[in-house]
């Protein structure tokens, strides 16, 4: 994710990874609906919609007053009507094919980046006093090339893939790796890297964390789970269903259907206990013994399996970084600095969505357009994210793993209605469209920065402006702006607004510019866009189109055919490329299509159809202002505090 950014931002980047080989099967699959919001942004989510298996239904199954199994609960896996993408599941080799693929073809005509295998860093050292100076490479990576016997990890299975090697119950192998290829062959050779910056996206066993001297807060727990991927061979009614499965006494199971016929189960492994020193034995856990376990929680249903694609165990911990960066300059992102259990899909999820809100931070300060103190936002936003996070799965993972309770009386036991409230209102969180970003230079929301992030002072160095969020009342500041269907002022054509904020590294100033039809109206807008033309100028870099570093977009809310493009709107809502002509794909209407109904924008975005607003976009399509027509200065205003002016 964070080198998708570079690509797509132009941005001279290396990627090395101790790996010999990118993953082919296995690891994480759950895709949220905000994960997908953000691959439609760097144009790969019809790839994973494509191929993905898309989950609709979770069933519920609790033990009745027999103790037998029984279906308790049917109900959506994702909220309806949150989202244009709904949970699906692929594994994360072809999420990451998808990557590789958007990052090979974005970078290809600027500074072409591709993953450099089985190299390891060696050392990392950082010039202090040069980590202010934006012209400066304070950073020195000494890199070792592995052969490739070493880059292979070692499997525990000899016929079937694992994926030990990445779990918690697994030691860190990278100063062994380390040891073995300083021989002096071909494969040992070292180079030097300075870098300006550098971001370790390397696991929950992160060497850049190490290096760094940086803590995790949290501890492990005694529940050990096993994961099967499997083509089933069974009788259980729901294999096709997300399912969650209490047993009386033999643990708890979630089924996960998968893509290509495989069903992913989670087995709670009630027989591996951690010992003295906290960790299990690994070598107790085979595909054999998850399965039991399975079995026996299953039971009376039967299940067995001919093939099994990957398996893997995990302990579960909850845990989190008491630092995000150094001096600005070395970032973690992911398992780096939280880890958690697997089962509510927000491991990959969460980790890109913590690259997501670095990497166009990163890319702007690195291009001269931003002021490098934004950076210091990533720590305050993803932090109190990833604590928001733990404590969602300290709940989830123990009334996932307890017992259920017998009867009221059972105070021991696991409440199955409890369970069922936490997992509803959870939804939205697990989704990753509950994310809200406190106040910050970022986002002009009333109160004090320092007490809405990790603390944090992320405050606005100037003066700190309060958005009107009445002008739009379902559009809430520090959240992902809703994409609601338009038409193209144009061709017609409806779209989902959210497929035109491309994950580009611009800023957007959204105009709703009410109804063009009126005189009055129309003249706040002409107003209004003088002044935005003026201000836009000031942060442009010479030679470059003035949408360059933000994009405007409209919608109107006159009649489509009432209105002309190029008479009625002005010139910087559409503007002109001596090698393209006129824009045509910057306003909208909120108008009735031909084939697809109406969107109803203004109405969804809580927006007065006469009168309009226009609201502030992050690159990363989070709500960081919105104002009145009137309150044009304000643009000007907000971003002479995060960018740098270069006019």
């Amino acid at each position: 994710m964070a080198a998708c950014w570079m690509a797509h931002t132009g941005v001279r980047t290396r990627i090395v990874d101790k790996r010999g080989t990118k993953i082919f099967n296995g690891q994480a699959d759950g895709l949220q609906c905000r994960s997908l919001e953000i691959f439609d942004s760097f144009d790969f989510a019809h790839r994973v919609w494509k191929e993905a298996n898309h989950m609709l239904e979770i069933c519920m199954w609790n033990p009745d007053e027999t103790g037998r199994i029984r279906r308790s609960d049917r109900m959506a896996d994702t909220p309806p009507g949150i989202s244009r993408f709904q949970e699906c599941v692929l594994h994360q080799g072809r999420i990451e094919r998808f990557f590789l693929d958007s990052i090979r073809d974005a970078s290809r005509n600027s500074y072409p980046i591709e993953v450099e295998r089985g190299v390891l860093p060696e050392s990392l050292s950082v010039d202090e006093s040069l980590v202010e100076d934006q012209e400066a490479y304070p950073i020195t990576v000494h890199l070792r090339h592995l052969n490739e016997e070493e880059a292979i990890p070692e499997q525990q299975g000899k016929q079937i893939q694992d994926g030990l090697f990445r779990s918690n119950l697994a030691p860190d192998d990278t100063d062994e790796l380390l040891h073995k290829s300083a021989d002096g062959t071909e494969a040992g050779k070292e180079e030097i890297i300075r870098a300006k910056y550098m971001i370790g996206c390397d696991g929950a066993h992160s060497w850049v964390r190490r290096q760094l001297g940086f803590e995790m807060e949290g501890e492990p727990t005694d529940f050990v789970w096993g994961v099967l991927d499997i083509i089933p061979l069974t009788d259980f009614p729901d294999i096709r269903n997300r399912c969650m499965i209490h047993s009386a006494n033999s643990g708890s199971l979630m089924v996960i259907p998968r893509e290509n016929k495989l069903v992913r189960l989670y087995v709670q492994l009630k027989e591996v206990t951690p010992d003295a020193s906290g960790r299990a034995d690994r070598s107790k856990i085979t595909p054999e013994a998850i399965l039991s376990a399975a079995q026996k929680t299953l039971s009376p249903y039967k299940l067995t399996y001919k093939y099994c694609d990957w398996w893997t165990a995990y302990q579960i911990g909850q845990r989190v970084g008491k630092n995000f960066d150094k001096h600005r300059r070395i970032f973690l992102t992911g398992d780096a600095v939280h880890t958690h259990s697997p089962k509510a899909g927000q491991g990959m999820n969460v980790s890109m969505q913590d690259s997501f809100n670095l990497g166009w931070k990163i890319s702007l300060v690195v291009r001269g357009i931003a002021q490098r103190y934004i950076l210091a936002t990533y720590q305050s936003e993803r932090r109190r994210i990833a604590q928001d996070l733990i404590d969602f799965d300290h709940r989830f993972s123990r009334l996932f793993s307890g017992r259920p309770a017998k009867d009221l009386t059972d105070e021991e036991g696991i409440s199955m209605q409890e369970f069922k409230e936490v997992f509803l209102r959870g939804a939205m969180f697990t989704s990753g469209l509950s994310v809200d970003y406190g106040a910050s230079m970022l986002v002009a929301k009333p109160g004090a920065a320092i007490e809405q992030g990790d603390g944090t002072d992320v405050s606005a160095k100037g003066r700190q402006l309060v958005a009107k969020e009445g002008l739009a009342s379902s559009v809430e500041l520090g959240k992902r702006f809703p994409s609601f269907q338009v038409l193209n002022q144009s061709d017609a054509r409806p779209w989902h607004f959210a497929h035109w904020l491309k994950s580009d590294g611009r800023f957007r100033v959204v105009l709703f510019a009410g109804r063009m039809t009126n005189p009055a109206q129309k003249k706040r807008v002409d107003e209004f866009c003088r002044a935005l033309e003026k201000s836009l100028k000031r942060f442009t870099p010479a030679g470059t189109q003035i949408d360059s570093v933000v994009e405007v977009l409209t919608i109107h809310s006159a009649k489509r055919t009432e209105v002309e493009l190029l008479d009625d709107f002005p010139a910087i809502l559409h503007p002109w490329s001596d090698e393209e002509g006129w824009s045509y794909g910057k306003v909208f209407v909120d108008d009735e299509s031909y084939h697809e109904g109406h969107g109803h924008a203004y109405e969804q975005y809580g927006i007065n159809e006469a009168t309009g607003c226009f609201i502030i976009l992050r690159p990363d399509q989070y709500v960081a202002y919105v104002g009145a027509l009137e309150d044009v200065a304000d643009v000007d205003t907000y971003f002479s505090d995060v960018l740098i002016p270069q006019n």
